[in-house]
């Protein structure tokens, strides 16, 4: 008796958890949108081409907060980055988030957009990382494809939402707070988003992505529902 008490409480147990996973929808990379000059220097590239991890690629999901149609939503814990679209529904792409002492929280507004920026690294990133003063636009450069540059009280927030010549990194904290996609996912966001459109970077630890990376790439929430 004693072990079927068990049996039905693990049965139970599963039932609820399913009750609480993230319908998924995973999407493959759409070319629609890549410009000849973006294929010819995506074909360049000599970063190794890694496949981003299950939970961190582009999805269509169930969206429970509030945030209006059209605005981008960060949810640096879990390593996301939601598009949201109408009737309960975003675009969820994984990202990789600055580390925690140089994280950005906050609410601004895409203030301009560059088709493959070239990097102006900072005084701090020169000498932190022994990087040049300025690296041109290609496709090793670490601002990758396409940049969306964050803009609060009309003000340059020097954060940026771009592509990475690092997508092995997708899913971590080791950016300089920049918010970074694979260079074929920030195009295509960037066809998606306009000037002006509302970006809000929620408060580190106050992540509320009902879908959690880590527990997903741990197996904790068993398999994704397609």
């Amino acid at each position: 008796m004693a072990s079927l008490r068990v049996k039905f409480g693990v049965l139970a147990a599963g039932l609820m958890l399913s009750g609480c996973m993230q319908a998924t929808t995973y999407e493959a990379t759409n070319t629609t949108h890549f410009k000849p000059r973006d294929k010819e220097l995506l074909s360049k590239v000599s970063y190794a081409k890694v496949a981003v991890p299950e939970p961190f690629r582009r999805a269509i999901v169930d969206y429970h907060r509030k945030e209006a149609p059209g605005s981008i939503v960060v949810d640096s814990d879990n390593h996301y980055l939601y598009y949201v679209l109408n009737d309960g529904k975003a675009i969820r792409y994984g990202i990789t988030v600055g580390e925690e002492a140089m994280a950005w929280s906050g609410i601004a507004k895409v203030g301009s957009k560059t088709e493959w920026p070239p990097w102006h690294p900072t005084p701090g990133e020169i000498s932190r990382l022994g990087v040049p003063k300025f690296v041109p636009p290609g496709p090793d450069n670490p601002m990758g494809s396409r940049a969306l540059y964050l803009y609060s009280g009309g003000k340059d927030t020097l954060f940026r939402i771009h592509g990475t010549n690092q997508p092995e990194y997708i899913g971590t904290s080791i950016s300089s707070g920049c918010i970074r996609m694979t260079n074929e996912d920030v195009i295509d966001l960037y066809e998606r988003v306009g000037l002006g459109t509302v970006v809000v970077v929620l408060e580190p630890k106050h992540g509320d992505s009902p879908f959690n990376s880590q527990m997903a790439l741990q197996g904790g929430y068993g398999p994704i529902m397609q």
